[in-house]
């Protein structure tokens, strides 16, 4: 059978040989194949009832479950865009986006109730956004599902088109959205169960919130290339975790270090609850060899490191399979992020754009392997062209990221150019917090560093230059404050330092590379 690139059909397969097959299971609900395909179809349905047309944009800030992956699906069978929009975010930050990209369709668990905000539900957003599209609350949406037909459809849907947009990457004190295919979601599912030899064994299993695009890849999708099951989690914590992990049997995880290291370190968590795994991946923030060292001694199979980006989308690169057993010959390469999948040709190159040799540092650029035609870049910024054109610039991704290969063909990333801080695998990019606290009456200029730890891999900290008229009558508690109202908690400084005043270059621009010094000194 021919590879189908288009998502609506991602479950054909399947359906072909085994429909009864289990595709997916929630808190609330187990799916077979045959049931997710009805559930798609109702799904496109129910948007095309409420006016939604190919191109349109569908958004959703839903808890892992089993509507947000139903949801998902039946936008892609309508031919929509689909925007996850994570639960964490604060109201103004769902705003924007619900804003930015004109949504036509929003589904939340509260629908706008009156004095959401800081403290509200986790899916409230307050009113209508500035184009005025629909707003359904989780009941509504159920309800729209369950009247429509489980019939197909029929939207021929162009899987080179349009189809996800995911937020990342504010540099410029706002998010860009990045976009992608159909088919270049659907790519980097085929080569990880094609390269690594996935099959209807696999049980993959995710902690991380469905609405962020690369989990879309990495679960639903990755598990429909395989033929396997989704293991949606509604559960963070580490007891839960495991619970999840055992009774599901699952045989493949990805978590952030700071959940490595409290399963390691959790006697409430025994060894055997993760006996099922086969892997165990982490990504998106340096882990530390003593969390990875703990891990593998109370677990008995290694942690597999990758590295990958939203607009990749999700791996680029990732420890060889072999690595996890621990009396393999394939062992761990301290600080490495793997290697680089085989459908993607990745380079490290200079400031001129010229690729340099192993052990030479430069930024990380990704394109298509030599002979392979089934990469596709992600299709743009959305409605951002200047910001596609630097970052696509001469027919490769230009990551923005650091570092260098080593003689065995493992990537190391050695910093971070576009400044984005990981705290316990959450990305926090400065100049979104550093827009907030500008707006803070007194705060003449700011700037958004990390801290190391351990267990989160950083921690945010803000320096803050206030004005004379303030002096010492700036209130750092009063300022956490109104970001806790403006940006996700895990956004929110933890400390706010004040300044006597920045370093600055010859143009006026905060000297970052003296900040870690100039908080050392600050005395708080």
């Amino acid at each position: 059978m021919a590879v189908s690139w288009s998502i609506a059909r991602a479950l054909d397969d399947v359906l072909a040989t085994d429909p009864g097959r289990e595709a997916l299971v929630t808190r609330s609900a187990r799916l077979s194949y045959a049931d997710l395909d009805a559930a798609a179809n109702r799904a496109a349905r129910a948007l095309v009832s409420c006016g939604v047309r190919p191109g349109d944009r569908v958004a959703a800030s839903l808890p892992n479950d089993v509507d947000v992956v139903v949801a998902f699906h039946g936008a892609m069978r309508a031919g929509a865009v689909w925007l996850g929009i994570n639960r964490a975010l604060a109201v103004p930050e769902k705003q924007f986006q619900l804003d930015d990209t004109e949504a036509a369709v929003f589904i939340c668990e509260n629908a706008g109730g009156a004095g959401a905000g800081a403290g509200a539900g986790a899916g409230d957003v307050v009113g209508a956004w500035a184009v005025g599209g629909t707003t359904l609350s989780l009941g509504e949406w159920q309800s729209l599902v369950a009247g429509a037909s489980d019939d197909a459809v029929g939207i021929e849907v162009d899987p080179l088109a349009p189809a996800g947009i995911a937020y990342t990457s504010g540099t410029t004190g706002r998010p860009k959205g990045v976009v992608h295919s159909q088919r270049g979601l659907l790519v980097p599912a085929t080569v990880l169960v094609e390269s690594r030899g996935y099959d209807s064994t696999l049980r993959k299993a995710d902690c991380f919130p469905f609405t962020i695009l690369n989990m879309t890849v990495l679960t639903t999708l990755l598990a429909a290339r395989a033929g396997g099951t989704t293991i949606l989690m509604d559960r963070i914590d580490a007891e839960g975790v495991a619970e999840w992990i055992r009774d599901e049997a699952a045989t493949l995880w990805n978590g952030p270090p700071a959940l490595l290291h409290s399963l390691a370190s959790m006697d409430s968590v025994a060894a055997s609850d993760l006996g099922s795994l086969r892997e165990a991946w982490t990504g998106g923030a340096d882990c530390p060899a003593t969390i990875l060292d703990a891990y593998e001694a109370k677990f008995g199979h290694r942690v597999l490191s990758t590295y990958g980006l939203t607009e990749a989308p999700t791996v680029v690169s990732i420890d060889p399979i072999e690595a996890a057993a621990l009396d393999g010959k394939v062992g761990r390469v301290e600080g490495a992020s793997g290697r680089p999948l085989p459908h993607l040709a990745v380079t490290i190159r200079d400031e001129a754009g010229d690729e340099v040799a192993a052990g030479e540092t430069g930024e990380v650029c990704v394109g298509p392997a030599a002979g392979d035609d089934r990469y596709r870049l992600m299709l743009e910024y959305w409605r951002r062209p200047e910001a596609t054109a630097e970052t696509l610039g001469g027919g490769a991704l230009h990551t923005g990221d650091v570092g260098f290969f080593d003689e065995a063909g493992y990537l190391h990333l050695r910093d971070r150019k576009k400044l984005v801080i990981i705290r316990g695998g959450a990305n926090v990019y400065p100049a979104e917090v550093e827009r907030v606290l500008q707006e803070i009456d007194g705060v003449a200029a700011s700037a958004v560093i990390s801290v190391p730890d351990e267990r989160l891999g950083e921690r945010v900290v803000a320096l803050v230059e206030v004005s004379a008229e303030i002096g010492d009558g700036f209130d750092g508690e009063a300022a956490r404050a109104w970001c806790a109202s403006q940006l996700a908690k895990y956004k929110v400084p933890e400390r706010i330092v004040v300044i006597d005043s920045f370093p600055r270059n010859a143009m006026g621009k905060i000297v970052r590379t003296e900040l870690p010094a100039l908080l050392a000194t600050s005395g708080e």
